[in-house]
């Protein structure tokens, strides 16, 4: 079984310092710029799929706002021969 990951921002508390989206070694995660906080900052998100469930992300943010879920993956069966 492999390993996935699914994030959850709480945009209540994310200020968009991008502290996550630097210590990210998957790379998955960005700040949108297209959308405000109810405080006004630009809010970090998951841009795209291959989050590994690692929670470097929620360790090194300071506002506690970012929950990590470890979610165990099927593996695709082997071809036939």
């Amino acid at each position: 079984m492999a390993v996935g990951g699914r994030v959850v921002i709480s945009e209540i508390f994310c200020k968009g310092c991008e502290l996550c989206v630097s210590a990210c070694p998957q790379q998955v995660l960005e700040i949108a710029t297209d959308r405000l906080t109810p405080k006004g900052f630009h809010p970090a998100r998951l841009k795209a799929e291959g989050c590994t469930g690692c929670a470097i992300c929620a360790l090194v943010c300071p506002d506690a706002a970012i929950t990590v879920y470890r979610e165990l993956q099927p593996r695709p069966a082997p071809a036939a021969a």
